[in-house]
Order: C-alpha cells, then structure tokens, then sequence
C-alpha cells in the first residue's frame, strides 16, 4: 500500500479512495492536486488557445497516418485521461473549453461539430463522457448509442463498413460513455435500456469468450494495458461491471483470469502499452509492475469478494 501511495496525485487519491478508506477531507485534498502538479498538471499545460490539444479532435494536426501506432495526443484522449486521472471540471470551465471546441474544433470526419460526435462508436462514447463531465450538451449523442445498437446486442465501430456483429472493445467502450450519461443524471429509459442490453452481449460471453464456440476470443481478453486506451480485457470490463454496481455469476471465471495474474508480491504487471506518441509516459515498460493496474486488480477483487 505504501508504494500505491507513493504516487502521481492522479492515482494516489483514487489509492486512498478505494483501497486504504481514507476521510473524504484526505482523497478530495489529493484529488485537487491533480490540477497543479504531476500529470495532470503536465497536461494542463498543453492545451492551446483554441482549447485543443495537439491541434486537433481525434488525431494531432499534421498527422498523416505515417507514424507507429496511434498518436494519443490529440484533444479527445487529452480530455479522457484528465477525467479519468479525476481533475475537477471546473478548471477547464474556467478556460471556456466547451465553448472554444464547440468553436474551433471539427472532427476530422467530415469535419462534423466536435460535441455533436461522429460515426464511431469509441469516439461517440468518450465525447459524450467527456461532454457530460464538462457540461456540454451531448444528448444526441446518448440517442445515437440507442439507434445504432447492433441485432445481437452490442456496438461495432466498423458499422459504418457493413458489420452486423459486435465487437468487445466497441461494447465496453459504448458502455462506458453511457454510464457516464446516466451517472450525471441523464435519465432516458432508452439509453438505459440500451446500456443493459449492451450489458447481456459481454455477460452471454462471460466477459471473453465466443458465444458459438465458446472458445476465449483472444489473448488480448488476459492482457491487461494501462493506460487501456481503446483496449478491451476483461480487467478493464470488470472495472466497468464495478463502477455500474452489477454482480453477476457469469463474470466469475473472468475474476479469477484477474486474480490468478497477481503476482506473489500482489501487483500485476504491465501488458505492454499501446504504440504512439504521447505528450509523456504515465506507467511503467511491459512486464514491469503497475501501479494502476494493481490499483484496478485490487479494487476489483474487494468489490467482487466483498
């Protein structure tokens, strides 16, 4: 618990939060420095004039596809790990971020309005994530997710090239976005019966297998990255399960995938990180132990055996 703590703010104050039942007074005093010091200070700083990050919406100015891996520093994935590293909203309220996107940002399909979202699934559900934490408004967004649920339950980013099957990733990810909407008090029975059916396609699977052979669908489901990015495991769907409150028996075989991957010392290690440029690194090279994920192993496993 000590070396969890010895920690950037950003999860230091989730540490003390989930793990170690610190009073609200200690985590909140953590939580504030998230803004003026460490990453998510770091990040702060690099947004511009126009609120952007790197210049553009999903992929940085300039970028022309060239480069290894996915460049994670463009505005959306900025936006995403300060929500997730728990900055306080109204910091960037104070910069009038919503309203300079809404301004001067445009997808980079078909250059659409940046709060009114796109065609894909990943890129919808963390805008509207982002846009509720905000306060933008992203309701449109949540009734798209209701509209473009696939047949068999769930969302697939290549809807748009023809796919009728859903895809783990794009599932775990629409769901996500649309708790977000519910949590910060969007109350469609709709979009919550959409998110529950989105639901069912992960558990029908229990969380990583086929459902017509039920083979597991690949080794990424027992790779566990942090940062996640757009990445599914069944660590990063457990944390989801957590979050929403809903326990369920066909995860139990996903649990223990996560408990049996702890380390004799109780960490987990690092799965690799997902290529691309970053402003910088905020964990650890692959096989090497990771604060996050153990913080994320750690409190699923006390929510699960709780």
């Amino acid at each position: 618990m000590g070396w969890l703590l010895d920690s950037d703010p950003a999860l230091r104050w989730q540490v003390e939060r989930d793990l170690v039942g610190a009073p609200v007074e200690v985590w909140e005093a953590s939580r504030r420095r998230v803004a003026v010091e460490g990453f998510g200070a770091r990040l702060l700083g690099e947004q511009g004039a126009e609120g952007m990050w790197a210049g553009g919406a999903f992929f940085p100015a300039g970028y022309d596809g060239k480069e290894e891996g996915q460049p994670w520093t463009a505005t959306t994935w900025s936006l995403c790990s300060l929500r997730e590293w728990g900055l306080d909203a109204e910091v960037l309220r104070r910069r009038r971020t919503v309203e300079l996107l809404r301004e001067h940002c445009r997808w980079e399909y078909q250059e659409l309005p940046y709060w009114g979202g796109e065609v894909d699934c990943c890129i919808n559900s963390w805008t509207l994530a982002n846009g509720v934490w905000l306060g933008a408004d992203v309701g449109r967004i949540a009734e798209w997710f209701v509209e473009h649920r696939l047949g068999d339950g769930g969302w697939n980013c290549e809807w748009v090239e023809g796919s009728e099957r859903s895809s783990f990733h794009s599932t775990l990810n629409s769901l996500k976005g649309l708790l977000a909407y519910e949590q910060a008090g969007g109350g469609m029975e709709s979009v919550k019966a959409a998110r529950l059916a989105g639901e069912e396609y992960l558990l029908e699977r229990h969380l990583y297998r086929r459902l017509s052979t039920g083979e597991p669908v690949g080794e990424w489901v027992s790779t566990f990255r942090s940062p996640a990015r757009w990445g599914y495991s069944v660590l990063n769907a457990a944390e989801y399960f957590r979050e929403s409150g809903r326990k369920d028996p066909r995860m139990h075989e996903a649990i223990e995938m996560i408990r049996n991957a702890r380390q004799a010392d109780g960490t987990w290690l690092q799965g690799g990180r997902h290529p691309g440029r970053v402003w910088f690194e905020v964990d650890v090279s692959a096989g090497e132990p990771s604060k996050w994920l153990t913080l994320q192993g750690m409190r699923v496993l006390r929510w699960w055996d709780s």
